[in-house]
């Protein structure tokens, strides 16, 4: 029956949801661990800052190019090649980084890993989708790659916590090279041959993004992904020192230094559970709009973080909750921007319109850490940020101001054919 999702496509998105995880597992390894390499290597925050930004400016220099490419080449080779500089990436880091420049060099080969498998692995299992079940809504099947993100990066947190504490840094990064090795294997054994192939194909050069930039309701939501990415990977950036801050600034600090969990594995923790966000999220857009959904959600989330760095001198359960709940809502509109960019796409140019989504949107994947950590530096007295209250607090309310103008967005923008958006 036309319309009706056919079952085989469980288990396709089962498969691609696994590689998602798999090629995320050298994503959140250096965050996990910055308390360790700020100490290591002497860095200040604003360093610090740079070596998780250059990860997304790894993958900002290179999605443009490889997203782009997928609606004139194969899907599965370039996941394929990206995956394998993902292996290096990691190999690299374990092996070779010394200080900063190295960090910066590796952490940038990743980023670019990330470029070249994330929406290249998401327009593949678009295209399979599609061919097995041409004229379903597939926003179901978007949310659950895209929480394979958030689940990927939680086990490399978890993992690197854990690998750190019973060996060293360098073995976490070395085993986190196999989660790319496993992403390829899964693919070629779970996802049959031969892909689906295009039926329009461009008629512009590879780099011509103009039909997607003119297109205003594509703009609208790659703008709120923007700010969207801004506060998520600040947040995950700088979260794991954050409770690390708030274990000796709230009332009891022998509490919290007790507390069961480590910083790293809470924050892997909630990461992990943060897709669950996204897939209810989702199921919200499709219940009373997506436009609506977005905009209630982020306005929320940016309520969260004016308020949740002010609470690191409360008492520190109170805090850990709270950074659950918080990471949980920055996902909750995830899949719905991401569903809302790529049903705008004009025929023929999905691949492009997930680029220029990619592109622009990751820029804030890239300021959010580098801007956290100025403001972290500008906002403490000492001039060495992260010390004081006020630094954290005011860090996380320019967070909230910034993913408070995505609402703005998608009203102003998407003006175009507002039906079944």
């Amino acid at each position: 029956m036309p319309g009706k999702p056919a079952s085989s496509t469980v288990p396709l998105i089962a498969a691609f949801v696994a590689a998602q995880m798999g090629v995320m597992q050298g994503s959140g390894t250096f965050a996990a661990l910055l308390p360790n390499f700020i100490e290591l290597w002497n860095l200040s925050k604003t360093d610090a800052g740079w070596i998780n930004g250059i990860y997304y400016a790894g993958y900002l220099s290179a999605v443009p190019f490889l997203v782009s490419l997928t609606d004139r080449a194969p899907p599965r080779r370039i996941f394929y090649a990206s995956a394998m500089l993902g292996i290096l990436a990691g190999l690299g880091f374990a092996f070779f980084a010394e200080g900063f420049w190295t960090a910066m060099l590796f952490r940038m080969l990743g980023g670019i890993s990330i470029a070249g498998t994330y929406m290249p692995g998401l327009k593949l299992l678009s295209d399979h989708l599609e061919h097995h079940s041409p004229n379903y809504d597939h926003s179901r099947g978007v949310a659950f790659y895209t929480s394979g993100f958030g689940f990927g990066l939680s086990l490399s947190f978890f993992f690197s916590g854990i690998i750190n504490d019973y060996w060293d840094w360098r073995l976490a990064f070395a085993i986190s090279a196999l989660g790319p090795l496993s992403a390829m294997i899964i693919l070629h054994t779970s996802v049959a041959r031969p892909d689906p192939k295009a039926t329009v194909v461009p008629n512009t050069h590879l780099l011509d993004f103009r039909p997607v930039l003119k297109r205003g309701q594509v703009m609208a939501y790659v703008l709120a992904y923007t700010v969207h990415n801004f506060e998520l990977f600040a947040f995950r950036s700088w979260a794991v020192a954050f409770l690390i801050y708030a274990t000796t600034a709230g009332p009891d600090p022998t509490a919290a230094a007790g507390f069961p969990l480590s910083p790293a594995t809470i924050i892997a923790g909630a990461i992990l559970i943060g897709p669950l966000g996204s897939i209810l999220g989702n199921e919200l857009s499709r219940t009373i709009g997506r436009r609506l959904a977005i905009s209630i959600l982020m306005f929320a989330s940016a309520t969260m973080a004016a308020t949740f760095g002010f609470l690191a001198d409360q008492a520190y359960t109170l805090v850990v909750v709270v950074a659950v709940i918080y990471c949980v809502l920055q996902v909750s509109d995830s899949a719905s921007i991401t569903a809302g960019a790529m049903a705008s796409a004009p025929p023929g140019y999905r691949g492009t319109t997930m680029a220029v989504h990619s592109c622009i949107g990751f820029m804030g994947s890239f300021a959010g850490p580098v801007i956290f950590g100025l403001i972290l530096d500008m906002a403490d007295p000492t001039g060495n940020g992260g010390t004081t209250l006020i630094s954290w607090g005011w860090a996380f309310v320019g967070v909230g101001l910034v993913v408070a103008m995505g609402p703005f967005f998608i009203h102003a923008m998407a003006s175009e054919d507002r039906r079944a958006l």
